[in-house]
């Protein structure tokens, strides 16, 4: 059964950090490029990073390029997400991927910035 399970999300002033992480079972991870995707209400899925099966090559949206850092660790099956200087339009649920259109996707974890 595949799972993936994020955490680390919660409520930060704009400029803050947040790191998330996610953790993958059930399927061979080291073989899937891995996203982290967002959604706030009213819009669709936004795909805000994503990440070769060996950690080499890394593309960012441009809304979060240069603030933003995927990760992973195949040895943990696990990808990460180092969100520094957040501002509030990063206000969303943030899910970790197994495909760019999030059709297998974890339950996502809510991330809130506001001053």
């Amino acid at each position: 059964q595949v799972q993936l399970v994020e955490s680390g999300g919660g409520v930060v002033q704009p400029g803050g950090s947040l790191r998330l992480s996610c953790t993958a079972s059930g399927f061979p991870f080291t073989t899937y490029w891995m996203y982290w995707l967002r959604q706030t209400p009213g819009k669709g899925l936004e795909m805000v990073s994503w990440i070769s099966t060996g950690g080499a090559t890394k593309r960012y949206h441009t809304a979060v390029e240069g603030r933003f850092t995927i990760s992973r660790d195949n040895a943990k099956q696990a990808i990460y997400l180092q969100m520094n200087n957040l501002n509030p339009d990063d206000t969303a649920v943030y899910y970790c991927a197994r495909d760019e259109k999030g059709y297998v996707r974890g339950q996502g974890t809510q991330v809130t910035v506001f001053a």
